[in-house]
């Protein structure tokens, strides 16, 4: 007992070594929780190279978290067009690249040109652009966007790093290997890149064209360090032990534990988007009888899953979209209590009953069974064996599978599967159209309504904020009613962070902190 009281004691001195080491460097070490395969935000489009980069990029315009409004970044101001085909922007005059490439119209054009090329083959950035035609330089800071038609999420799109604004000469001089030598205008510079072990940015003495939602005109600390921690089993010893300040995605469990300790404190950030909800194929039996898909929602018990697997660290999902995303509608919460005698009503008219007294309810001659598919991140595999649990109690009979990512998406690329769970970020309500128009790539309800399509089609061209909200109010209530898909829980991201840390925050999307105003208090 001695011995081992003397070992924890000089651990303990240890861990205070290493922070004593650290103390007044300047340098904040921040956890991140995937090794990207690729870091280019021109060119991938993993959320996790925002959490870095994010502070590496300036973008044309910013969005404030609050308000959602649309403020100033590289562009002073901006016009659009009464028919919303031509966007101009009047760039900033005193902005330079890390590596002294003036920044103006011509700047930006290389980057739009860059991110449209096929030889690039952006997966995401390419994409955020919409019906993006060309582009014009009017003058030396002035630069029209023409689009093939109406677009209304561009500036939210023109405001994350996936669209950030990268020097030229940079991008030129190191073509394919530019993801290890990256230039942008922002707060922090990139000093080196060794991928799947850190990354190291360093303040940019001369930044002085912050957005007004930045608190700081200059970064707090002088440099930042990330590091990878993909096991989440590593992720809250990383930070008790001082190896890491900040850190992404702790584990809810590990979060309650933490949550009492005032050496941390757990900052929760929302992500706006779709929900965790798991998609209802409507074309394949038994779920194409609406009934018996209204008969899963009421089986469900969200506010229990929610509990025991993510220990109320996740509010209850009601619907597709996530409660923090404009255009989110309250009504659809007044759908689908837990109801198990409204469920079990729905599956005797519907003509699914015991009728061999083995527990299970079938139809003429056919069990009522159900496959999920499930992936193995996200706690996927933990909602699914509950959610068959509760549905066994009813007579419904589930027989769950955990397969790769790539598997997965083949399977509900071709309709092979009952039930699938997924969930996407993102902060304009579009991203709806990407799983519920009929032509959708993704679009694993498999749902076909003409009604919805248009809809859809309307609030993505429209720029009046009012006349979306009420397109995607009928949207989201359309999918509930039609019982598309059974919400579970809104994402949100526990981040781990050291008392010594301060004035952490996030931007809209959630997940790409604005490190210029974060301070160490060593």
């Amino acid at each position: 007992m001695k011995r081992a009281f003397v070992t924890a004691i000089l651990v303990l001195l240890g861990l205070a070594g290493c922070r004593a080491a650290r103390a007044g460097d300047g340098r904040l070490v921040y956890g991140l929780t995937l090794a990207p395969s690729g870091l280019d935000p021109h060119v991938n489009l993993s959320s996790e190279l925002g959490i870095p980069l994010t502070s590496v990029y300036d973008t044309l315009v910013f969005q404030d978290p609050q308000t959602r409004e649309f403020v100033p970044g590289l562009a002073e101001r901006w016009d659009i067009s009464d028919d919303g085909l031509v966007y101009t922007f009047y760039l900033r005059q005193d902005v330079t690249f890390h590596d002294g490439t003036p920044f103006n119209a011509d700047a930006v054009q290389a980057n739009l040109e860059r991110i449209t090329s096929d030889t690039l083959a952006s997966q995401k950035a390419r994409f955020m652009l919409g019906p993006f035609a060309r582009s014009e330089v009017l003058d030396e800071y002035t630069i029209a966007l023409y689009l093939q038609e109406p677009y209304a999420p561009l500036l939210d799109s023109l405001s994350q790093v996936y669209l950030g604004m990268a020097s030229p000469t940079a991008f030129e001089r190191w073509g394919t290997d530019y993801q290890l030598h990256q230039v942008g205008t922002g707060p922090f510079t990139m000093v080196e890149y060794s991928p799947g072990d850190h990354l190291l940015l360093r303040r940019n003495p001369d930044y002085a064209w912050g957005p007004r939602l930045y608190e700081h005109s200059r970064a707090q600390v002088s440099e930042v360090e990330f590091r990878f921690f993909v096991d989440p089993a590593t992720r809250s010893p990383a930070l008790e032990t001082g190896e890491a300040d900040v850190m992404g995605e702790i584990p809810p469990q590990d979060a309650a534990r933490l949550r009492d300790d005032p050496e941390y404190h757990i900052q929760p950030v929302p992500i706006p988007g779709v929900s965790l909800m798991v998609f209802m194929n409507s074309t394949r039996p038994p779920l194409d009888q609406v009934e018996v898909r209204q008969a899963l929602l009421y089986a469900t018990d969200r506010p229990s899953i929610v509990s025991t697997v993510f220990r109320n660290t996740s509010p209850v999902a009601y619907g597709p979209l996530a409660a923090v995303t404009f255009g989110y509608e309250p009504a659809v919460e007044q759908t689908y209590p837990y109801d198990p005698e409204q469920a079990a009503a729905l599956l005797d008219s519907a003509g699914w009953q015991d009728s061999d007294g083995d527990g299970i309810r079938d139809r003429e001659g056919q069990p009522l069974k159900l496959d999920l598919v499930l992936m193995s991140w996200g706690y996927m595999p933990e909602v699914g064996q509950l959610l068959a649990a509760q549905w066994r109690t009813l007579g419904i009979e589930v027989e769950s599978r955990v397969v790769s990512y790539p598997e997965a998406l083949d399977l509900a690329g071709k309709g092979q599967h009952h039930l699938i769970p997924f969930n996407s970020s993102g902060s304009d309500p579009d991203i709806l159209r990407n799983f519920f128009h009929s032509e959708a790539g993704t679009n694993w309800s498999l749902v076909a309504n003409e009604e919805l399509d248009r809809w859809l089609e309307a609030a993505v061209r429209t720029n009046d904020r009012e006349e979306r909200v009420a397109l995607y109010s009928q949207v989201q209530m359309r999918i509930m009613d039609q019982a598309l898909v059974i919400p579970i829980r809104d994402y949100v991201n526990l981040n781990g962070v050291s008392a010594e840390v301060k004035d952490l925050r996030f931007d809209t999307q959630g997940w790409f902190p604005w490190l210029i105003d974060v301070s160490l208090n060593r």
